[in-house]
């Protein structure tokens, strides 16, 4: 009896250290107790339906697609586009970055984008989270008007000051800037995936093969 009550205390020993060590850990910063909170509280970080999406979208295929044209729209054309101090003016260089962005865009009628707007440190974080946003619909605004679809367009978002490139309290024109990124899939469209991506591909690379002049070889012409 005496052994049978000793292994019954080693075990609520273990659990009871199990229980303190799970309480050591921390979430943003601050220390999360799983024993009084709702079960998968700590997965999610506060956006409505994020998780349940991105667990969706994982196990379909569709999020990896989505990571993938998005790295390759990155590489491909730049994503970025820069503004003045207090400004929403685009100037003739992110004008031509648009129209690049805009250009690849157009090559993808299934996809979905979202613009991000973002401030340097300077001004209150309320008025730069407004400039950001109206960064981001200057951006959707000039895109629409390359022949984008405004519908595509499915999300206007601004950081403001929150996401710095460069983190300094003076102006600072890199950190000024707005991010285009692949989203996701028009709706209905997602079917795509389902073994047609090759065709999207295919199309492509038709729409932008040019004819390669042929020029005569030594051989041919017998010199």
């Amino acid at each position: 009896m005496a052994g049978h009550k000793t292994k019954i205390l080693a075990a609520v020993s273990v659990l009871t250290l199990a229980a303190c060590e799970n309480r050591d850990f921390f979430a943003d910063g601050e220390l999360f107790d799983s024993w009084n909170q709702e079960a998968g509280s700590f997965i999610d970080e506060g956006y409505f339906g994020n998780p349940t999406m991105n667990n969706t979208l994982i196990h379909s295929g569709d999020r990896r697609y989505v990571v993938n044209l998005n790295n390759r729209f990155a590489s491909e054309v730049p994503p970025m586009v820069n503004f003045a101090f207090d400004s929403t003016v685009l100037d003739e260089t992110s004008m031509a970055s648009l129209r690049k962005q805009a250009d690849w865009i157009k090559q993808f009628p299934e996809i979905r984008f979202r613009v991000f707007g973002h401030t340097d440190l300077v001004g209150s974080p309320a008025y730069n989270k407004r400039l950001g946003l109206r960064r981001a619909r200057r951006v959707v605004s000039y895109l629409a008007s390359q022949g984008v679809n405004r519908s595509r367009l499915e999300a206007m978002v601004s950081f403001g000051e929150t996401q710095p490139l460069i983190v300094t309290q003076d102006r600072e024109r890199k950190n000024r800037r707005t991010i285009t990124e692949v989203s996701g899939f028009v709706e209905n469209n997602s079917a795509l995936l389902n073994g047609k991506y090759a065709d999207v591909i295919f199309r492509e690379y038709v729409t932008s093969a040019t004819p390669v002049p042929i020029t005569p070889t030594e051989t041919e012409t017998g010199e």
